[in-house]
C-alpha cells in the first residue's frame, strides 16, 4: 500500500473556488452594467458636445444599438 500525501499544487476543489468563480460573476456584472449605464448617458449627450468629442449622431446610435455585453 502506497501511502499519499496533499500537495500545495492539488487543484481547488469546488468548494474553495467558489468565491473566485463568485468573485469573478461579480466583475462581469458590474461591467455590463456600467457599460449599459455609459451607452445611456451617451445617447443622451446634445450634438454639440459630440462634436466636442469628435463623434457623429450615426456613431452614438452605432454603439447605442449594442447590446450590454457586447465591447
Amino acid at each position: 500500500m502506497t501511502a499519499r500525501t496533499a500537495s500545495a499544487s492539488a487543484p481547488l476543489s469546488g468548494r474553495q473556488s467558489f468565491p473566485f468563480v463568485t468573485w469573478v460573476r461579480s466583475r462581469l456584472l458590474t461591467r455590463w452594467y456600467d457599460r449599459h449605464l455609459q451607452r445611456r448617458d451617451l445617447c443622451e449627450i446634445d450634438d454639440h458636445l459630440l462634436r466636442d468629442l469628435g463623434l457623429t449622431r450615426q456613431d452614438v446610435r452605432r454603439e447605442c444599438a449594442k447590446s450590454f455585453w457586447q465591447a
